[in-house]
């Protein structure tokens, strides 16, 4: 008792509050250059956002390397390599199969309208599936609608993509080129500039921010933008749970009043700007930007019909009515737009 006793007097003595040895770092596996919009827009204003929620007990570290490649991060954050971590849904394929939800064409021109809609839709139905098992989901959000760049061929209907071999992510975007009668060709962002400058492949399907962050603008001559976007990318961030099991309630409230739904907001409207941006750049640079007609549009829809009907029967083996869960998605987007 003695021990423990001078022990509090020299903390006292030293200025440091018993408080303080609670103080918390989440350390957060970054993957991504810390001029990117996920990092420099998203999760370093939340993490100042949730050391002033929780009064400075709770700070926030985004790691200047990264543990693992992004297809890993989802296990790695939840084998505790690090705190919390972010990805896409995409990058493992099969595995996430309710995440196409906010993937498909024409479901919004806005990132943080789409982004909120996902959020509230994933806590109201799909959460109960449980897909992401083993983690606390922070949030969930989307990029900005994805469009057509081209190098030297600029796509005005329907037949100007077929045959055009493009770069492709993650996610339902492979199947969209496809259907599109495109030739995927799968390549991380990295390599996007390469790819194009050295003709490996015609064109990328891209959202705006995307286009000057890799620099792309430089070779892309043609970009096509399509009512509502063409596709869409899905996003997790994620805490280890033992992580934030060990948290005190006080703190959990306080992270959670700066999470879900403000971070998907957050999210959305930090990509909405940098599309914005992206799009300033790339005039700036003389590429040419052109909407898709009404014919045009209407081919895509055609090509593109059921194509949510990967999402819906995944949804109905997991007990969610997946027709609701997009009459519900379509509902908030029109709400917010």
């Amino acid at each position: 008792m003695r021990k423990v006793i001078a022990a509090l007097a020299t903390a006292v003595t030293l200025g440091l509050a018993p408080a303080a040895f609670a103080d918390t770092t989440l350390r957060v596996s970054n993957w991504l250059p810390p001029s990117h919009p996920i990092v420099k827009d998203i999760l370093a204003p939340w993490g100042k956002q949730v050391e002033t929620a929780t009064d400075g007990r709770v700070k926030v570290e985004i790691m200047s390397s990264p543990i693992g490649k992004p297809p890993a991060q989802f296990d790695l954050i939840r084998s505790g390599a690090a705190d919390i971590g972010y990805g896409v849904h995409g990058y493992t394929p099969g595995r996430f199969k309710l995440t196409p939800l906010v993937e498909g064409p024409f479901l919004s021109d806005s990132a943080e309208a789409l982004s909120v809609a996902y959020w509230k839709v994933h806590e109201a139905m799909l959460a109960k599936a449980e897909e992401h098992k083993g983690v606390k989901v922070l949030t969930v959000f989307t990029h900005g609608p994805g469009m057509i760049y081209t190098t030297a061929k600029p796509v005005a209907k329907l037949a100007d993509a077929a045959g055009l071999k493009m770069r492709i992510g993650g996610g339902i975007v492979a199947e969209v080129a496809e259907r599109l009668g495109m030739v995927g060709v799968p390549a991380p962002s990295p390599q996007v500039y390469e790819i194009l400058a050295n003709g490996v492949a015609d064109g990328i399907l891209f959202p705006a921010e995307s286009v000057p962050f890799f620099r792309i603008e430089e070779v892309i001559r043609h970009g096509v933008s399509v009512p509502g976007g063409l596709y869409n990318t899905s996003f997790f961030v994620v805490m280890n749970a033992k992580t934030w099991n060990r948290l005190s309630d006080e703190d959990k409230a306080a992270i959670d009043s700066v999470s879900g739904e403000a971070m998907a907001r957050l999210a959305g409207a930090a990509w909405d700007a940098a599309d914005e941006a992206g799009l300033a750049v790339m005039t700036a640079k003389g590429v040419t930007l052109t909407e898709a007609d009404e014919a045009m549009t209407a081919e895509l829809a055609e090509a593109l019909a059921g194509i949510e009907d990967g999402f819906l029967a995944a949804a109905q083996e997991r007990g969610i009515d997946g027709k609701a869960a997009l009459e519900m998605l379509r509902a908030e987007v029109n709400a917010a737009e």
